[in-house]
């Protein structure tokens, strides 16, 4: 800032700094100049004169510090400076929808469990997920996700400074947590329902619950109703547990470490196949609507805009296509009979049987083993597209599809290469202190669940002291992964552990049949009826064949 030239009749003027917008000059000695007033009566003899410039040349001088020229001077300052801060505060500040825009994202807490939010070889999924998903590319911005660890978590989180602004977790609305949240338009019915063990006595009404062993969710809409209903039956004892998700409670039921649960009726729908001996006993209560939560408040941008998208996949029928995909159907894959895959063998297996050698030769693979992941996945069908969004004979998904250079999935020749690739390289990835043939196990065990959930799988087996290179071994733990006392210690959460092990065992028993049909034949029958190993295939026809994919 350069300093104002010196003023006539000011010789003795010194320059001093101030501040960074006023300069002051201090005259040393000599009377005051004509013309200037004195500032204060009680200044010493020597007073001195001080001239104020801004860096722009404006000048001010003594006269206009006088005590009748400083009031009305002062005055306006601060009504100056007051306008300011009022006009400074009249500037609208970004709503919550306008700064998800401005900074590209929006940020959701979930619950890591098979009905909301979890990773499987196709990626991120769940119900939740995906519904949230396809809100956040409506908005254009990208979605991140947050998992809380129990629901009192989950509903602190909401609206905390650089936190989730929203939460989508299949939250039904009450009273109390009105008074955290404000709840969206709802997006799905559902029924809470009273679980048993099959075997077990059915209870039938809420009076049956008296001297059961229940267990439900830590902060649970489905707590509050156990508590309504011991104001009524005193008899009834309930535990909360923030330890385990609704997958755990019911495996516990399955398993018999406890004698009922109560949970949701789509949880219910989505995991029953998984435990055979859960059976639903009675519905307690109405029907509920889950809906998406939002921080309180009086700003409605992001609640307003979260209703009008959910009001609109329901009118264009993209809401009923996700429950139809995640709660209308029963996955058969896995549960085929012997009978049927014998079969199968003569009229589906000729069709591609040249290119499963042709593939397998090239990527080093065992033809066979090859043909029965392919069984595994579709039953030798070209035409299919599971529930999941994977499609063609080795259901390959379209990130795979696209990696392994397959432009069509349901061509089956391109749908074998690319399995036969894919199978390749998840193997290749494997550590080199896998060795054979549990590196083949844990290849198909990879191909099924992703390498990360087998690499976790792997971390807890050494933890328990078991050997992470042997698959006996690890295929005990990998069930674990969906309790969420051990998928909450590992990096990537949630994984329907039960089913790769299910996923190879099925594919080594096919491999097996295979093995035996393709060896060089004895003469006559010797083979079928000699006392070679045939490995399990049962000549009986089953009273009705399994439904096909």
């Amino acid at each position: 800032m350069a300093v104002p030239e010196r003023r006539a009749g000011y010789p003795d003027l010194k320059p001093v700094f101030c501040d960074g917008y006023f300069f002051c000059h201090k005259m040393r000695s000599g009377p005051i100049p004509a013309g200037s007033t004195r500032v204060s009566r009680a200044l010493p003899d020597k007073p001195f004169a001080v001239e104020i410039w801004r860096s722009w040349s404006f000048a001010y001088t003594a006269q206009m510090f006088s005590p009748t020229a400083l009031r009305p001077r002062y005055a306006k300052w601060l009504i100056a400076t007051g306008l300011f801060l009022m006009l400074s505060g009249c500037v609208d500040k970004p709503n919550t929808l306008e700064r998800i825009k401005e900074d590209g994202v929006l940020r959701v807490v979930t619950r890591n469990s098979p009905a909301t939010y979890f990773q499987d070889r196709n990626g991120e999924t769940g119900f939740e997920y995906e519904l949230v998903k396809r809100f956040a590319d409506d908005l254009g911005v990208e979605l991140k996700i947050e998992t809380a660890d129990n629901l009192d978590d989950l509903f602190s989180q909401v609206g905390k400074p650089n936190g989730p602004v929203l939460a989508a977790a299949g939250l039904v609305s009450s009273e109390q947590r009105k008074q955290q949240v404000r709840f969206s338009h709802s997006y799905l019915e559902v029924t809470p329902q009273i679980i048993y063990r099959n075997g077990q006595s059915r209870p039938t009404d809420a009076g049956d619950l008296v001297g059961k062993k229940i267990m439900v969710l830590k902060g649970s809409t489905h707590a509050g109703q156990l508590a309504e209903l011991k104001k009524k039956y005193p008899g009834i004892e309930y535990e909360e547990s923030d330890a385990v998700e609704v997958v755990d409670l019911l495996r516990m039921v399955d398993e018999g470490q406890i004698d009922l649960t109560l949970v949701d009726s789509n949880e219910v729908a989505m995991n029953q196949v998984y435990f055979p001996k859960v059976r639903v006993a009675f519905d307690l209560g109405d029907a509920s609507n889950q809906s998406w939560a939002v921080a309180s408040g009086d700003d409605n941008s992001l609640l307003n805009e979260i209703n009008a998208y959910l009001d609109k996949v329901k009118k264009n029928g993209t809401l009923q296509r996700l429950k139809d995909r995640y709660y209308g159907h029963v996955d058969v894959l896995g549960y085929v009979g012997a009978y049927t895959f014998a079969q199968h063998l003569q009229q589906r297996l000729p069709k591609y049987e040249q290119h499963f050698k042709a593939y397998a030769k090239k990527e080093k693979v065992d033809w066979r083993l090859l043909a029965a992941v392919g069984y595994q996945e579709s039953l030798w069908q070209a035409a299919v597209t599971s529930k999941t969004g994977v499609r063609g004979l080795m259901m390959l998904t379209q990130n795979t599809a696209q990696a392994m250079g397959v432009s069509n999935r349901l061509d089956p020749k391109q749908s074998i290469m690319g399995g036969a690739k894919y199978l390749a390289y998840v193997k290749d990835q494997l550590d080199e202190s896998i060795q054979e043939p549990d590196r083949t196990w844990f290849a198909l065990a990879a191909y099924n669940v992703g390498g990360g959930h087998l690499d976790d799988a792997r971390k807890l087996a050494a933890k328990e002291g078991l050997n992470p290179d042997k698959w006996l071994d690890v295929k005990k733990i990998l069930p674990r992964l969906s309790e969420k006392k051990w998928y909450s210690k590992t990096r990537y959460g949630y994984a329907r552990g039960g089913e790769p092990v299910h996923f190879v065992a099925n594919i080594r028993r096919y491999y097996d049949i295979l093995t035996w049909v393709t060896q060089p034949q004895l003469e006559g029958n010797q083979v079928a009826e000699g006392n070679l190993h045939v490995p399990g295939v049962d000549k009986t026809k089953p009273s009705q064949e399994t439904p096909q994919l």
